[in-house]
């Protein structure tokens, strides 16, 4: 049989829901029925390499495999990784100019020096290198500081990259220059310039695989967490759940930082307003 075109690959109401349930019943995300096209168009992909003649194929071969790494892939064609450095920046200004001063001295009067975050769908790594930069430049010549950052996500696909560290020119422009040329090694290449990450920002993050709506192997309690625009694939109950589970892992007086187009609104829940997309634990 030859391979399809993205025309002849056809999705059945039957295999979207079958697909839709799967995705919702793994990690929370949500397909409804005005998703039904973008799921068609971003598996299409994945049937012509495999050389699958239908969805119904494909889901066949996705349910049989025993590893889990086909629907890991499935998984990773279906949730979107748009990232960037310093994205949504009054989250790093809030950070350095609000957050980490009163966290600082707090706990350096209680002689604590230890200090602990999370990324929380983290992509290709972005969010938490910036996290880093940022933590670095607070707490250097503060004292012998503990400062550790968990990133996950989902996607072992952007995992494997994020740990990588190593990203095209391009990608690293909204980091200012003064902190591009103290954070980030140049590489030059054939093909262009590469810059990796320094060994400091390397040693600060844990990257993991983990999956939001299932166990959390995350021991609190933590000065902030970053979940933005992972929220928005799931559906209100399971956003409840999620803030819920959030506010009982930050300390007194943590901040969750939100996506841009993700409000607490309609979610009962124990956080305090900051700001927009900025919540506290009283």
């Amino acid at each position: 049989m030859g391979v399809l075109t993205l025309q002849e690959i056809v999705l059945g109401e039957r295999e979207f829901r079958l697909i839709s349930d799967l995705v919702y019943k793994h990690c929370g995300i949500n397909l409804h029925a005005g998703k039904k096209e973008l799921v068609r168009a971003r598996l299409a992909k994945r049937l012509r390499e495999g050389r699958f003649g239908s969805f119904s194929d494909y889901i066949r071969y996705v349910l049989e495999d025993a590893t889990g790494r086909e629907f890991s892939m499935l998984v990773d064609s279906l949730s979107t990784n748009l990232t960037k450095f310093f994205r949504e920046d009054q989250h790093f200004a809030y950070l350095q100019s609000q957050l980490l001063p009163r966290v600082l001295e707090s706990k350096q009067k209680a002689h604590h020096l230890r200090m602990r975050g999370w990324s929380a769908g983290c992509s290709t790594g972005e969010e938490p290198y910036s996290i880093a930069i940022i933590l670095q430049e607070a707490v250097q010549g503060r004292g012998n500081w503990d400062v550790k950052l968990l990133a996950t996500d989902v996607s072992t696909r952007v995992l494997e990259r994020a740990q990588g560290g190593v990203y095209e020119q391009d990608r690293i422009e909204p980091i200012p220059l003064p902190l591009r040329n103290k954070y980030l090694t140049r590489t030059r290449r054939d093909d262009g310039d590469l810059y990796e990450v320094t060994p400091v920002l390397r040693h600060m993050i844990i990257f993991r695989y983990l999956n939001l709506i299932q166990d959390w192997p995350v021991k609190g309690p933590l000065d902030f967490i970053f979940c933005r625009n992972v929220m928005i694939y799931f559906d209100k109950p399971t956003q409840g759940r999620l803030i819920g589970r959030f506010f009982d892992l930050l300390a007194p007086g943590g901040i969750l930082f939100t996506g841009h187009s993700e409000s607490l609104t309609g979610i009962e829940h124990k956080f305090r307003y900051v700001q927009p997309t900025i919540y506290m634990k009283p």
